[in-house]
């Protein structure tokens, strides 16, 4: 190894080892026990999928989650099919988009209902896990006050989480969120004409 390589690699150890250190110090200071309420928010595409695929690392180390789909329809959903299967527990509200129905009764009646489940899941212990999917859409139409939602949050088991999920999340909930994730839209193939496709969109 010339000099060169040898001091090129010398100065890579050097800047890992404190990079290491700084990290190692991080997690020396992360000690409190608690259940986390994450938002996952943003008009890029990716939100529902982040939440699902924690529900799935959560099921794959044997805790048990529940979801609740505010906003979908009844089309096929890839990660239902599967998270049935292993035992999660499903809500769908079922009524699709607002822009589909346009009945502002029919769909805060439906949102209602799912809400009710929802607050059921919030309540309970045995559950390491609840996604509200698309819950955001609810509060900003007002289907859902959102001092409820906060509430139920706030007042769900210690050890709990939650995560929610959606365009435009109110304030009142990031202001209580422990994690939040802003997914921004770069580009994206829908805005090309591309059709949404079974398995890799829904």
């Amino acid at each position: 190894m010339s000099d060169k390589e040898q001091i090129k690699k010398e100065k890579h150890q050097q800047r890992q080892q404190k990079l290491k250190e700084s990290i190692d110090a991080k997690v020396a200071k992360a000690t409190k026990e608690q259940g986390v309420f994450m938002v996952i928010t943003g008009n890029g595409k990716g939100k529902s999928t982040a939440g699902f695929g924690t529900v799935l690392r959560n099921v794959g180390h044997g805790q048990k989650a529940a979801v609740v789909q505010f906003i979908k329809g009844q089309w096929p959903c890839g990660e239902r099919n599967v998270l049935e299967k292993l035992g999660v527990k499903f809500c769908v509200m079922g009524t699709g988009f607002t822009w589909n129905t346009q009945d502002r009764e029919l769909d805060t009646q439906a949102a209602q209902a799912a809400w009710q489940d929802a607050k059921a899941m919030l309540a309970d212990e045995s559950l390491d896990l609840v996604l509200l999917d698309e819950l955001t859409y609810m509060v900003s139409y007002h289907y859902i006050d959102v001092e409820e939602v906060v509430a139920a949050i706030k007042n769900r088991p210690p050890m709990q989480h939650v995560i929610i999920t959606g365009r435009a999340c109110h304030r009142a909930l990031l202001d209580i969120a422990d994690t939040i994730s802003e997914v921004k839209p770069t580009r994206h193939a829908f805005d090309n004409g591309v059709k949404a496709r079974i398995g890799f969109d829904y």
